[in-house]
C-alpha cells in the first residue's frame, strides 16, 4: 500500500508547479519534499519528473498516478477533519447533500424540527449539484433530482449502503425577462422558446440541467445559450436584466413570479423527481430518522 503522505505531496508539487511552492503551502522544506518524492519514486518505479530548465515538469505517470489517487486522498482528508469534529465537538452530527433549493426551502424546516428534538446536534450540509455533495463527512440524507424517464420502482437507481424514498415530482417553468412578448401566455409550447436567448445554470451538466437539455432535445433544438453560470440566484438576476430566459423546477422559483413573469412549459412537459437516500446503519438513529419524517412532510406540501 502506497504511503497516503506522499501522494499528497506529489498531488501538491503538480497543483503548485513547483517542489519549492508546495513546501511553502505544505509548511515543509524543499528538501523534505523531495526526499519523499524520491521514496515514492522507488516505491512505485516510476519516472515522476523531468527537468525541464531550471524547473522540473510531472511525468504522464505521475499525473495518472495522482488522479487514480485523488479519491482515496479526499476520502483520507475527510477522515481527518471527522476525527478533528470527533474530538473537538463529541456531540451528534446529521449530514445532508442536496441541491440548492431543496437547501433553501426544505432545509430549514428540517434543521429546525431536527433540533427540537436533538438540541446538540450540529447538521452540515453539502451541495450535491454541481459539487459532488464532498462535505466533512458521508451524508446521512442525500437529496437527488431524477428524469422522470428513469425507471420506475422497483427499477429505480440506488446508492450503495442507502435506502430510497422518493419525495415529490416537481414540475419545471420558464423564467421571462420583464415585458417579454410571451408573457401575455400561461403556458407555452417549449419549442416557441428556441429562438431566444438562453441562459443556463447549469454548467456541470448536472441531473438538473440534463433534464432540461433532454426536454430540449425532444422538442427539436438546443438551446442558444448567451451565458452560462452554476448558480440559478446569479441566472434570474441576468434574466431580470434582460439578457435572456431561463428554465428552473418549481422548488427554484420561491419569490420570483413576485419581480418576474413565470410561465407553465407544455410540448413537453418538463418534469423531475425528488428522492432522498437515506444511509443504512446498523442501528437507526432517532436524528435521521426525525430528518427524514419531517423532509416527506414538507415535500407532500408542495
Amino acid at each position: 500500500m502506497q504511503n497516503p503522505h506522499r501522494l499528497q505531496m506529489l498531488e501538491a508539487v503538480i497543483a503548485s508547479g513547483s517542489v519549492h511552492a508546495a513546501a511553502r503551502n505544505l509548511n515543509y522544506s524543499p528538501a523534505t519534499v523531495s526526499q519523499h518524492l524520491k521514496q515514492l519514486a522507488r516505491e512505485t518505479g516510476l519516472e515522476l519528473f523531468t527537468r525541464e530548465g531550471r524547473g522540473i515538469v510531472p511525468t504522464e505517470a505521475a499525473r495518472e498516478l495522482v488522479a487514480h489517487a485523488s479519491g482515496a486522498l479526499t476520502e483520507l482528508r475527510r477522515l481527518d477533519r471527522t476525527i478533528a469534529d470527533l474530538r473537538e465537538s463529541p456531540a451528534e452530527h446529521l449530514a445532508v447533500a442536496c441541491f440548492s433549493s431543496a437547501a433553501q426551502v426544505w432545509l430549514p424546516g428540517v434543521i429546525e424540527a431536527v433540533r427540537a428534538h436533538h438540541p446538540q446536534v450540529t447538521v452540515e450540509v453539502s451541495l450535491n449539484e454541481p459539487y459532488g455533495g464532498h462535505g466533512r463527512r458521508h451524508a446521512d440524507l442525500d437529496i437527488r433530482n431524477e428524469p422522470l424517464d428513469d425507471p420506475p420502482e422497483p427499477d429505480a437507481p440506488r446508492l450503495e449502503g442507502y435506502e430510497r424514498h422518493p419525495l415529490a415530482v416537481d414540475a419545471f417553468f420558464v423564467v421571462l425577462p420583464p415585458g417579454h412578448r410571451l408573457a401575455d401566455r400561461d403556458v407555452i409550447p417549449l419549442q416557441e422558446l428556441q429562438d431566444e436567448p438562453w441562459i443556463d445554470h447549469d454548467i456541470y451538466d448536472s441531473p438538473t440541467g440534463r433534464i432540461i437539455s433532454t426536454a430540449c432535445r425532444a422538442a427539436g433544438f438546443a438551446p442558444g445559450y448567451v451565458a452560462r453560470l452554476d448558480d440559478h440566484h446569479a441566472a434570474l438576476a441576468l434574466v431580470e436584466a434582460g439578457i435572456g430566459l431561463t428554465v428552473l423546477p418549481r422548488l427554484a422559483l420561491t419569490g420570483v413570479e413576485e419581480r418576474l413573469p413565470v410561465r407553465g412549459l407544455t410540448a413537453p412537459e418538463v418534469r423531475r423527481r425528488i428522492v432522498v437516500h437515506v444511509r443504512r446503519a446498523p442501528q437507526p438513529r432517532p436524528v435521521v430518522q426525525r430528518a427524514l419524517q419531517t423532509l416527506m412532510q414538507m415535500s407532500a406540501r408542495g
